[in-house]
């Protein structure tokens, strides 16, 4: 059985962390194969939005340990080289919407590869934890960078530090994640975001993201200009005309990612 289930249906990727007995940690498998999938979803022009979820009562619990402190497995460096670094840099660089659909559990990097989603939903019952600090180790997987963006230096550190666990409606609250849904329609609810989304204008949403990332180091000057420029690309693409035609004509845009 592949520890990442990947199916697409209705212009919507849906990846899927597939070690439920172990939390849907992390282990070497897993995480080449969650990247090789973002890559496919990149390429394949079908694909308008991406989701990642977990299955069982996890979204996932971060690093498998056992193959962290096996003496013949990979090291610390490669374990954040070729593991992390590449899949945050991945959901950060693909000009498509990524839904984090928050099942459960989202501990260490499981947290903080979920946050570096553009969406994150949580059901009720799920919680977020910096778990790093509980065996001496520092948040990776992006998480000193979001974080802190997300809902402030104190309340980031405070989380890093005392490793404490957040419930889904308080994360809500202090704008870590957008939106959490009831249990029982979790998975109707987060779905139905991923394929309204899938409907939109992929393009026009990719531009956005593009410049969301920017923003982290550009001055206002700079992204009013970035904006300027990024603004008449997006202006050529054939959404934009079919929304503004159907716009005047009063009917319902057909967008085609376009």
């Amino acid at each position: 059985m592949s520890t990442v289930l990947f199916e697409i249906e209705n212009n919507v990727a849906y990846l899927t962390l597939n070690r439920p007995e172990k939390f849907n940690s992390f282990n070497r498998e897993m995480a080449l194969a969650l990247q090789q999938h973002l890559d496919v979803c990149e390429k394949d022009e079908n694909v308008r939005c991406i989701f990642i979820t977990g299955i069982g009562k996890a979204f996932c619990a971060g690093q498998d340990l056992a193959e962290a402190t096996d003496p013949d497995g990979p090291e610390m460096e490669k374990i954040v080289e070729e593991h992390y670094n590449p899949i945050i840099l991945r959901l950060r660089k693909i000009e498509k919407p990524i839904v984090a659909a928050v099942n459960g559990v989202a501990a260490g990097a499981g947290a903080n590869i979920a946050l570096a989603c553009d969406i994150v939903v949580a059901n009720e019952s799920a919680s977020f934890i910096q778990a790093f600090s509980k065996i001496g180790l520092i948040p990776d997987s992006g998480g000193t960078y979001f974080l802190p963006r997300l809902i402030g230096m104190q309340r980031a550190a405070a989380l890093m530090m005392t490793a404490d666990k957040v419930n889904a409606q308080d994360a809500v609250a202090m704008g870590m994640i957008f939106k959490t849904f009831a249990d029982e329609a979790f998975e109707t609810e987060s779905k139905k975001l991923a394929m309204q989304l899938a409907q939109m204008p992929t393009k026009g949403i990719g531009l956005t993201k593009r410049l969301l990332n920017e923003s982290y180091n550009n001055s206002l000057p700079q992204q009013l200009e970035r904006e300027k420029k990024v603004q008449v690309e997006a202006g050529a693409t054939f959404d934009f005309k079919e929304g503004v035609n159907a716009f005047l004509e009063k009917r319902k845009p057909e967008f085609k990612g376009k």
